[in-house]
């Protein structure tokens, strides 16, 4: 992948991909090219069969703090002057990137330090599971600016994550879930100090590298699908039809292979 950015910066190797919002000045919040960037980038994720699991992260001291306020209240045109196609064009870019985000075929690890904020929130939770550092912050924080705390998919992952009622406690209140109450819930898989999150977000995506590639895409895509089945038998039908893909494809290895019989 040879695409050049100025707010993100993407490392590729040995199947692993690390992609980092690169705008720690104003803590990875996202502006019209980093929301520009991060459309070009999970649309050329959808078909890049060299990066396996991607590892997404923010420089500097926080995962994202939400939108560009600075951009949103420029006084040449603030967005309480924004037309109404203005406002669909501004929320169709982002939630274009979480659609993109979920349709990718590669497990991503949101490993989060400092504030995960609105738009930032919404990106930890789509990913497929999050390492948090001691000073991760996450907030749905529309509701606290007038906004619906249901913002870019929040109301769809975070429930399916940590039950309806607790989701609906932080996305009414907008109260702050730190990392310690993260864990509790079941916001966040892991949290460890902060010189390890890189290195705890690398063993469990070296985890998954060694895993079938088909059977890891194959697996987020029935997970994808399975979340939202109207019934057992339509989760199995995928579940099957996965199967005999996998099974199809490359000879299964056998975990048994190589161990002695007593």
């Amino acid at each position: 992948m040879k695409a050049k950015y100025q707010d993100l910066k993407f490392e590729l190797k040995d199947g692993l991909g690390i992609l980092t919002l690169n705008v720690p000045q104003k803590l990875n919040a996202c502006g019209r090219r980093t929301r520009s960037e991060l459309h070009a980038f999970w649309s050329a994720m959808q078909g890049e069969d060299k990066c396996r699991v991607i590892i997404m992260t923010g420089a500097g001291t926080s995962f994202c703090a939400g939108q560009d306020v600075d951009e949103m209240d420029d006084p040449t045109h603030p967005f309480y002057k924004w037309s109404t196609d203005e406002i669909y064009s501004f929320q169709h870019e982002m939630s274009d990137v979480i659609f993109l985000m979920r349709r990718a075929p590669q497990p991503i690890i949101a490993a989060v330090r400092g504030y995960a904020a609105g738009g930032g929130f919404s990106m930890a939770v789509a990913a497929d599971l999050r390492v948090a550092d001691p000073t991760a912050k996450f907030v749905a924080s529309y509701i606290n600016i007038g906004l619906s705390a249901a913002d870019m998919g929040s109301s769809y992952h975070f429930p399916r994550q940590v039950t309806l009622a607790r989701a609906l406690e932080y996305l009414y209140t907008g109260d702050v879930i730190d990392a310690t109450r993260a864990l509790e819930i079941g916001l966040v898989n892991y949290v460890v100090p902060t010189a390890k999150l890189m290195a705890k977000a690398r063993e469990i995506a070296d985890k998954m590298l060694a895993k079938s590639p088909l059977g890891l895409k194959l697996t987020k895509e029935v997970a994808n699908q399975n979340i939202g089945a109207a019934s057992l038998e339509s989760a199995l039908y995928m579940e099957d039809r996965n199967q005999v893909l996998c099974l199809a494809a490359a000879p299964i290895r056998n975990p048994l292979k190589g161990k002695k019989k007593k």
